[in-house]
């Protein structure tokens, strides 16, 4: 871990998301943020932690002209262990409520319960939504594909308290690797997730994964660690390709699209994106009192 001390903290998404740490100790084996292209530490696990992100968000939030959506964990989970000691994210948020802008993050971890009050009270004032990916239902298999992270079981449980606080949430269903995880009954039970906390939105691209120079050597050798052979299935069945489609997803996908039209669940990219990104308009008083 180093510190640094960061220039700028609104860096994307047309000047509204951050990310307060670069690199991560999730360990996730299909991680697309380990891609060389990002300039990411390395090793990954190389946490840089960017000192003065409260501050240079607190002084990017005054000189916004309009109220929005302010995201983080694109590129590094929040919530990665550091965050627990550091309260970088907490500070963060805090900012983002202080200043009546809304929030939106994407995380596996459960430290997020900590911080449901200030996600609370922000999605009170404005606009809070809670992110969290979800992969496989098999806890056995979880501890393989993300091995420094709470389970699935437990982001479960995680969604159904924002369920409760009555902050929205969107789940990302990816990745989902071709020959691990892409069947029918793992797919069932984690929309069976999905539908029981009530989420707004399922976040997938067809069904597969992404592969490139970074993160595709990293994945293969941690698939000759755990599944010996799959390597060579993939490099037989896919080569060089970046994206690689389940064999299944066609069907993989009519069954999300079906279930999420089903339930009321929004599931085209675009849609949820936009919702994501959405920051409630101040209703107009007709009388003051």
């Amino acid at each position: 871990m180093k510190f640094i001390t960061a220039k700028s903290i609104l860096t994307s998404n047309n000047g509204t998301g951050m990310n307060v740490y670069r690199g991560c100790v999730h360990g996730c084996i299909y991680c697309d943020s380990r891609s060389s292209c990002y300039h990411t530490p390395v090793p990954f696990e190389d946490i840089e932690v960017k000192e003065n992100a409260v501050e240079l968000l607190r002084k990017a939030l005054y000189s916004k002209r309009r109220k929005c959506m302010i995201g983080t964990g694109s590129m590094s989970d929040p919530y990665i262990p550091l965050e627990e000691e550091l309260k970088i994210t907490r500070g963060c948020l805090e900012v983002i409520k202080n200043n009546g802008f809304g929030a939106t993050l994407i995380t596996k971890s459960d430290l997020v319960l900590r911080d449901m009050d200030l996600l609370e009270e922000i999605n009170r004032k404005a606009k809070a939504v809670l992110q969290m990916t979800l992969t496989t239902a098999d806890p056995d298999l979880c501890r393989i594909l993300e091995p420094g992270v709470c389970n699935t079981q437990r982001r479960f449980e995680v969604l159904m308290e924002a369920k409760r606080r009555g902050i929205p949430t969107v789940v990302w269903l990816t990745p989902i690797l071709p020959f691990i995880n892409d069947n029918m009954e793992n797919i069932g039970q984690l929309l069976n997730y999905c539908k029981e906390a009530g989420v707004k939105g399922i976040i997938q691209f067809g069904t597969g994964m992404t592969l490139r120079e970074g993160n595709r050597e990293y994945f293969y050798s941690r698939l000759d660690q755990y599944f010996p052979g799959l390597k060579e299935r993939y490099v037989l069945t896919f080569g060089e390709s970046y994206e690689l489609a389940s064999p299944d997803s066609h069907n993989l996908t009519r069954v999300i699209e079906e279930f999420c039209r089903r339930n009321e669940i929004m599931y085209k990219p675009d849609e949820v994106f936009a919702y994501l990104q959405e920051f409630p308009q101040e209703q107009p008083q007709l009388f003051d009192f």
